[in-house]
Order: structure tokens, then C-alpha cells, then sequence
């Protein structure tokens, strides 16, 4: 499932939305079971990316879900050429801390360049242990 965002103040609360009803559409269908823990990681996630996306990025904000037994995958693509990196660490900084928040709670995250600007890939885990890797998996659900 994919939508187009167009930037203005409300498309991160849409974002979130549909990221759960993503979800809720995805686990009926396969009747995969989606942990709390994971819809909140996964609504953290696509506020984080996107609000990036609608601060640095001209035009609209693609975002894109996936769903394996394994992971939650969201893409978020934008029209900004410019790579994010993440900060060193600064606890007296305010803000500009979205990246170290995505990485530190994804099991993957990659980020590539693209004819127009970038995607940027988020893998959250449904289970708790280390075996929620995703490995080469393809999404189930669309």
C-alpha cells in the first residue's frame, strides 16, 4: 500500500493513520498477528521519516508499507537529493534527532539515492528476540 503526501501540516498525523490502518487491513487479510510494540514502532517510525521528508524535501512524500511474518517495512520516498546522516550525540541539542531515534528502534534502515531525490527503507520487527531479523524476505502484503 502506498500514498502520496503532499507536505502540509497534516500529513504526518496522516501518515500515522494510515500506517495503522495498514496494518489493521494487512493482519485481517493474513491474519498475522501485529504486536503493540510494533504498531507504536511503526507509527514512531513513519512520523520520524516523514517529518523529515515534509521539512527538507520540495514536492510530495511517497510512503510505501510492506508486511512480512517477520517485519513492518516502510519506504519513504522524497524529491531531496541529500542523504541524511545521522548526529554524533548531543543531549543538550533540541531536535534533530530522528535518525538516531529510527535507527536505534529498526532492525534495518538504508537509505538510497535515486533519479529524484531518495528512498529511505525501515525494517521493524514484529517479535522481541533477535530472531525478528529480516533477511531476504519478500513483503507478503502491499
Amino acid at each position: 500500500m502506498g500514498i502520496a503526501l503532499g507536505g502540509d501540516d497534516g500529513c504526518i498525523a496522516d501518515a500515522r493513520q494510515h500506517a495503522v490502518a495498514f496494518l489493521d487491513q494487512a493482519g485481517d487479510d493474513y491474519g498475522l498477528r501485529v504486536p503493540a510494540r510494533a504498531r507504536d514502532l511503526t507509527q514512531l517510525v513513519v512520523s520520524e521519516l516523514v517529518t523529515n521528508s515534509c521539512k527538507y524535501a520540495d514536492g510530495p512524500v511517497l510512503v510505501e508499507f510492506g508486511l512480512t511474518v517477520r517485519a513492518v517495512e516502510v519506504v519513504v520516498r522524497d524529491s531531496d537529493p541529500v542523504l541524511p546522516a545521522a548526529r554524533a550525540a548531543d543531549p543538550g541539542r533540541i531536535g534533530g534527532h530522528g535518525l538516531e531515534i529510527v535507527k536505534a528502534v529498526t532492525e534495518g534502515l538504508s537509505v538510497d539515492r535515486e533519479a529524484a531525490g531518495k528512498r529511505i527503507t525501515a525494517r521493524i520487527g514484529l517479535a522481541d528476540g533477535p530472531e525478528s531479523v529480516l533477511v531476504g524476505h519478500s513483503p507478503l502484503y502491499r
